[in-house]
């Protein structure tokens, strides 16, 4: 009796835990059994497996087979072990060398004609097997994902055939080809485009400097979505750590991922009838939800009132902490969420309140109802509001100048960014309270200002950090080693929502 061990990965999160794969070929009546916590998908790989060897020219073993995936207590689930299936019970049936697959990791799905299909969460796989020593073979078609990994032990395949015959021969496999990215994006679309609006212009510059979360109050028409879908050309280009923690999350998501834009940054857009699971990630067997797949980038909501309650409370914890665990009887996943909240929304329910050319019909208490849906938690979570008032008349009609602007104005926020960097290791927006103390101090005049501010408004504790964040980059953006009274009061300015309707 020979045991053949080869190996492949689970998916956990972002994460592809190593699998080992024991098959042995005993004596008994014919039967095929798969161990480890196998889930039905798992289970049902032995006819695949079956049809798919017969397929490729080798015989299926007549006799009893186990086939063990280990470690017993990590849940297994789709078909992604299947060719390392396939390969252990030839091995095991002494049909290839059993010592040829020592070195190898298998990963992808079988067709019954034998021919390998994509599966989840092969970015994450190819970055954990790199550098380990073993060779990992995956699906053809999968490879545009694998090359991001850029790992020498890397190879691609099309059939169970074909691998076959490279372990029997030593022909080599293919190298994945490198997907071709498209040049940093060269701001053809910018700021400069949307016309007027300027007090929301430099709410977004503050916001795109120093990571701030971000709500617009405006009518209809009057340029919030244009202003939100600018916000991810301001934002320095992903470094290449960052770029595959977002493409790790589509990898496993199993949603299109555009290879040749995948060093920018997401910018997603949930309808307002997301359920919460759609919108922080679940299911079972779990996948990452908008806020996750938002992760580095952009997550805007627009008509925010318009989202259930429900689905906006679940926001809260993951904007503090980054991250979303997701529970299951049978397992725990942690997936990555830092994501740059942008959430607009009319004054009232018909969009005219405060609107000095049409008439609002929403009555005091609608109004108040319908800001109400907002709730105070969240709203303190949002650094910056700004109203997005109706442009005056004339203004679309003048030209657009952009000559330089757009280039200068990203230069700006970049060189920002890298003295945050520089001297924190953190934006601006994710300063602690000790962080706080150390690089916003404030004069005494300016703390008496912020002091008469917060009681007027009502601002919450977390509110008057938020304050000071802000204003902590406004000095930023002017070059300032300190945050001075112009810095304080425009911070201020952007806690319009503090203020009673």
């Amino acid at each position: 009796m020979t045991v053949a061990t080869t190996f492949s990965s689970a998916e956990l999160g972002i994460d592809a835990p190593l699998v080992t794969v024991e098959a042995v070929v005993s004596s008994g009546l014919p039967k095929t059994l798969i161990v480890g916590l196998a889930e039905t998908a798992v289970r049902e790989s032995k006819d695949r497996v079956k049809a798919a060897i017969t397929s490729s020219g080798f015989e299926y073993p007549s006799r009893r087979i186990t086939v063990n995936l280990a470690p017993a207590d990590l849940p297994k689930s789709t078909g992604r072990y299947d060719l390392a299936i396939a390969v252990s019970i030839l091995a095991a049936s002494n049909q290839i060398p059993g010592d040829c697959i020592d070195g190898y990791e298998f990963l992808g799905e079988l067709s019954l004609t034998g021919s390998l299909r994509a599966v989840h969460g092969i970015l994450p796989t190819a970055l954990r097997n790199k550098g380990q020593g073993r060779r990992l073979v995956v699906p053809k078609v999968c490879e545009l994902e694998a090359a991001l990994a850029e790992s020498e032990d890397l190879y691609v395949a099309s059939s169970l055939h074909e691998v076959l015959v490279h372990l029997a021969t030593c022909k080599p496999l293919a190298r994945p080809i490198e997907p071709q990215a498209d040049p940093e994006d060269m701001l053809t679309s910018s700021l400069a485009d949307v016309k007027g609006q300027a007090s929301a212009k430099r709410a977004l510059t503050i916001a795109a400097a120093g990571g701030h979360n971000l709500l617009m109050v405006g009518p209809p028409g009057t340029g919030k979505t244009m202003l939100a879908s600018r916000l991810p050309l301001l934002i320095p280009q992903m470094s290449l750590e960052e770029s595959l923690q977002v493409a790790s999350i589509a990898s496993v998501s199993g949603q299109l991922f555009d290879y040749r834009r995948w060093r920018q940054r997401p910018f997603r857009r949930p309808h307002h009838t997301a359920s919460a699971v759609a919108m922080v990630g679940g299911s079972n067997p779990p996948k990452p939800g908008e806020i996750s797949l938002a992760h580095n980038g952009v997550l805007f909501l627009d008509e925010v009132p318009e989202y259930s309650r429900q689905v906006l409370e679940v926001l809260r914890e993951p904007m503090e902490s980054g991250e979303i665990w997701i529970s299951r009887a049978a397992r725990q996943v942690r997936y990555p969420a830092q994501f740059q909240l942008i959430a607009a929304m009319n004054p009232c329910p018909c969009g005219y309140f405060g609107d000095g050319t049409r008439q609002c019909d929403c009555s005091a208490q609608q109004i108040h109802r319908y800001r109400s849906r907002l709730s105070g938690p969240l709203l303190d979570r949002i650094d910056l509001h700004v109203e997005v008032p109706p442009l005056p008349a004339g203004t679309l009609s003048d030209e657009i100048r952009t000559e330089g602007k757009p280039l200068e104005l990203k230069v700006t926020i970049a060189t920002t960014r890298t003295l945050m960097l520089a001297r924190q290791g953190i934006l601006n927006s994710k300063l602690n309270n000790e962080q706080i103390a150390r690089h916003c101090a404030l004069s005494a005049g300016d703390t008496r200002i912020l002091d008469d501010s917060v009681n007027q408004l009502g601002v919450s504790a977390r509110g008057y950090f938020k304050i000071l964040k802000v204003a902590r980059t406004i000095a930023d953006l002017s070059g300032m080693g300190r945050i001075t009274t112009p810095h304080l009061v425009e911070a201020i300015g952007y806690r319009k929502l503090n203020r009673p309707p």
